[in-house]
């Protein structure tokens, strides 16, 4: 009987492996060793697709990016506040999929193409949308923010389950804290919401004056 033939190498396949070994293990566990060890494969074959470890690791962040749904931006796409309600809700939920890539994918777009449609997507449907292109491109920037910072780290698990810890003569007000981690995400969920709304409230006044302007 024949051998099954172990899958050719190629660069989605070992993006692929590579965010499954983030994802389980984090950003240490990566390296060419233990990648190729988890394809099966010969450590040299991984330099065949890509050249260096940080080579990589921007082809696992921009697959990630990869994931954000875009379509609401365009000319067919519902007006700006909207289009950027659903984007955010949609680029949080890839993060949020993927919480141990939020610290690379955090530094910025780089060289990253699917990054990079990202960032002509909003600021173009901002521009087309009225926006100065500068305030255009400072709102980008305030939600990639906003959305990145909501990623990296759970507010509500990051206070212990243990009452004793909140001494009513030092914390007065957090005599209910402990109960924050069993809610995780209803208070996580909770909080980008409330955030988002706010944030679309206030740029929904400025946008309000620019017309008054006009």
């Amino acid at each position: 009987m024949a051998r099954p033939r172990t899958p050719l190498l190629s660069r989605e396949r070992i993006v692929a492996a590579a965010l499954r070994l983030i994802d389980d293990e984090g950003l240490d566990a990566l390296s060419t060793r233990r990648l190729a060890t988890e394809l099966s494969v010969s450590g040299p074959s991984l330099y065949n697709h890509f050249a260096t470890k940080d080579d990589l690791l921007d082809a696992v962040v921009d697959s990630v990016i990869g994931e954000v749904d875009l379509s609401m931006f365009g000319a067919a796409g519902p007006p700006w506040p909207q289009a950027l309600r659903d984007w955010a809700r949609s680029y949080r939920a890839a993060l949020a999929a993927h919480p141990n890539i939020v610290p690379v994918l955090a530094q910025g777009p780089g060289r990253r193409p699917n990054a990079l449609r990202l960032a002509d997507a909003v600021f173009g449907h901002l521009v087309e949308s009225g926006w100065p292109r500068g305030q255009a491109t400072r709102i980008g920037a305030l939600m990639r923010y906003f959305v990145t910072g909501s990623a990296l780290a759970s507010f509500a698990a990051g206070f212990p389950a243990d009452a004793e810890v909140y001494d009513a003569a030092d914390y007065p007000h957090l005599g209910e804290a402990h109960r924050l981690a069993g809610h995780r995400g209803a208070v996580d969920e909770g909080a980008f919401e409330t955030g988002l709304e706010a944030l679309l409230d206030g740029l929904a006044l400025r946008y309000a004056r620019l017309a008054e302007r006009a």
